[in-house]
């Protein structure tokens, strides 16, 4: 029987997390491992400053008091040890887009990445949604996801990062990374204490819409599907800095 583990960023009681986790049991066996309180813009953070604790609900649910990271790296090699690893990660369904740049703050998106990274295919879910976020049709399109994966098999340490529109669906896209236009928005208040704190939140004025684009895809009514890596190398910038004069004469850091 297919093992499917499932973890997300905003948390185990999440409304994303329960809806994908009912379309995902006609897939496989399911098992939930998620962070115990919301986890939101976690990145692909890995707790090491302190101890982590994992609190076991019955014998399918597990929270742990960290980031998703910590959520795939202790299933995988504690929880499901040995021959009872999953076959596949999914992560989500989140409230809201992780489109573009976003995508590197996500911790959604970190979730699968480090399942890839474990040698387990990993796919992430985000509803493009600011309000009345409904996920049937996010996870009907999660079964399908799951499924072709499973058949089809990804590239090794590849994930698929996938945005469904909250409107009428018109199709599927296999899109790139498109390049978010916005700036920090920076608020400062003042607490009971009469001490400084801040939000940190950002405006947007415009976005990288061209076509091929995950932005694109999610304004035409597209569901949008990136496969990403975490080989962050750009190689077409390779050639160029290998002819930078001081790799090509290291007396020249001598120098410096």
């Amino acid at each position: 029987m297919t093992r499917i583990l499932l973890t997300n960023d905003d948390g185990i009681h999440s409304n994303g997390l329960i809806k994908l986790e009912e379309a995902l049991k006609e897939v496989g066996d399911v098992f939930v491992v998620a962070p115990a309180a919301e986890m939101s813009g976690a990145s692909h953070s890995l707790t090491l400053a302190r101890p982590l604790r994992i609190r076991q609900i019955d014998d399918r649910h597990w929270s742990v008091d960290g980031t998703p990271t910590d959520c795939v790296t202790l299933a995988l090699n504690r929880i499901f040890p040995g021959e009872e690893v999953p076959d596949i990660c999914v992560s989500g369904i989140n409230h809201g887009g992780n489109l573009g740049d976003d995508a590197s703050y996500s911790g959604t998106v970190a979730g699968a990445l480090e399942a890839t990274i474990l040698g387990v295919p990993g796919v992430a879910l985000s509803l493009v949604a600011r309000e009345k976020f409904d996920f049937r049709e996010a996870a009907q399109f999660a079964v399908v996801a799951v499924r072709k994966v499973l058949s089809e098999g990804l590239p090794e340490g590849t994930l698929l990062n996938i945005n469904i529109p909250a409107k009428e669906i018109k199709g599927v896209r296999v899109t790139r990374q498109g390049i978010k236009n916005a700036r920090p928005v920076i608020s400062e208040h003042i607490d009971p204490r009469g001490k400084p704190y801040f939000w940190i939140g950002e405006e947007y004025f415009s976005n990288n819409s061209a076509d091929g684009t995950d932005y694109n895809a999610i304004e035409q009514g597209y569901i949008s599907v990136t496969p990403l890596k975490s080989d962050m190398t750009d190689h077409r910038a390779l050639a160029a800095i290998e002819t930078w004069n001081y790799l090509r004469d290291p007396e020249l850091l001598q120098k410096s």
